[in-house]
């Protein structure tokens, strides 16, 4: 018996096993990492259309992206397995539940060390009030999105709960007054896919 063919025969499989599981493990967090997705004017409009009704059903969608239903269905399913579409939402209004009082929140931490930023980002999380955070360059070191009832509940939220996040040494609080534009989609359709607009 060849045993020196064997042994090689096992280690090419072992070696393509091994990518597989790379592979399979780690595709669905590549958008996440910052790598991005090569996807084609066929999924661009799938996107595209999702974006303006996540109801669609899978009929009426492959319909408006000229695809079959199980091209369709396949290409969905792809796009959420690889992060690309990360859930499917309802978009509230607001002021019909009440919650009327929109604050954009600067924050400056009072150390900069990588410790006090992750015991911020963590104590953000647990707030529901909070409905973004965004990390930026600039005049203080986080920018909140904060929503209330108001201007009662959000002082009460700003003394009892931001103030005594970790690190927080500065706290600067700018009042919505109206929404002009509120987009919840990307803009797809200036993206050009092979000299095509979608």
């Amino acid at each position: 018996m060849n045993y020196a063919y064997y042994a090689h025969k096992y280690l090419i499989y072992a070696v393509f096993l091994h990518k597989w599981r790379i592979m399979h493990t780690f595709t669905p967090q590549l958008v996440n990492c910052g790598m991005a997705v090569k996807l084609d004017r066929y999924d661009y409009k799938i996107l595209h259309h999702l974006q303006q009704d996540a109801r669609l059903s899978n009929v009426a969608l492959s319909e408006r992206v000229s695809l079959s239903p199980s091209q369709c269905g396949r290409r969905l399913q792809q796009l959420e397995t690889l992060g690309v579409i990360t859930g499917y939402r309802a978009v509230i209004n607001t002021q019909a539940l009440g919650l009327d009082v929109v604050a954009l929140i600067n924050i400056t931490l009072e150390k900069h060390q990588e410790n006090t930023a992750v015991a911020f980002e963590r104590a953000v999380q647990d707030r529901p009030e909070i409905t973004e955070c965004l990390l930026i360059t600039g005049d203080g070191d986080y920018e909140l999105r904060v929503i209330t009832p108001n201007l009662q509940s959000l002082s009460r939220f700003i003394s009892e709960h931001l103030m005594k996040m970790p690190g927080v040494s500065s706290i600067k609080s700018n009042i919505q007054l109206s929404q002009i534009k509120a987009a919840s989609t990307l803009p797809l359709e200036t993206m050009v896919i092979r000299g095509q607009f979608i």
